[in-house]
């Protein structure tokens, strides 16, 4: 029979190795048709929710096109006038780092045949209430349970992320081995 401290040693080495972070979305403008003329970038836009630490990007012709990063007056008269930022290199990959409206142009003349897009950036949302009250559960749980300190620079089950398999495990495996 495997000991306790074994089962929860696995159990956090579990949790750890199988938990996969929030990743940035990227969101590629255009889809499969990428930036050309004669997109609705407008649509395209509406159709997707962009939030902090996501990235916007841009495929094209690099011998045609480019990106240009503009504000609200440069986006509405087309011009590059005090651009924000500058891309070319036809696969372009731009963190949307802040909650705020991005304005984004074609600057070879493009721009008045459509390729331009206005993207608003939210914040991240909270988490579910439901998972901050199981995190808490887990450090409650793993710091009573007597699992050795310090493995792999683990403090416990201490980092924080937990999941419903993992309660499932431990009432069929853990609850039942010290009942």
């Amino acid at each position: 029979m495997v000991s306790t401290s074994a089962q929860l040693i696995f159990l956090c080495l579990f949790i750890l190795f199988s938990a996969t972070a929030t990743t940035a979305t990227d969101h590629i403008v255009g889809a499969n048709k990428g930036w050309n003329p004669g997109m609705n970038y407008t649509l395209w836009a509406n159709n997707n929710t962009f939030y902090v630490g996501d990235l916007i990007s841009f495929r094209y012709q690099k011998t045609q096109y480019n990106v240009f990063e503009v504000n609200q007056t440069g986006y509405d008269n087309c011009t590059t006038e005090g651009a924000l930022g500058n891309w070319t290199s036809g696969k372009d990959f731009i963190p949307l780092n802040e909650a705020k409206r991005f304005y984004f142009i074609c600057g070879n003349g493009q721009c008045f045949n459509g390729m331009k897009v206005t993207v608003l950036v939210l914040p991240l949302p909270p988490p579910p209430s439901g998972s901050v009250a199981a995190k808490f559960d887990t450090l409650r749980f793993c710091s009573s349970s007597g699992f050795p300190q310090g493995i792999g620079g683990i403090k416990g089950c201490r980092f924080g992320i937990c999941f419903n398999l993992v309660w499932v495990w431990l009432d069929l495996v853990v609850v039942s081995d010290l009942t």
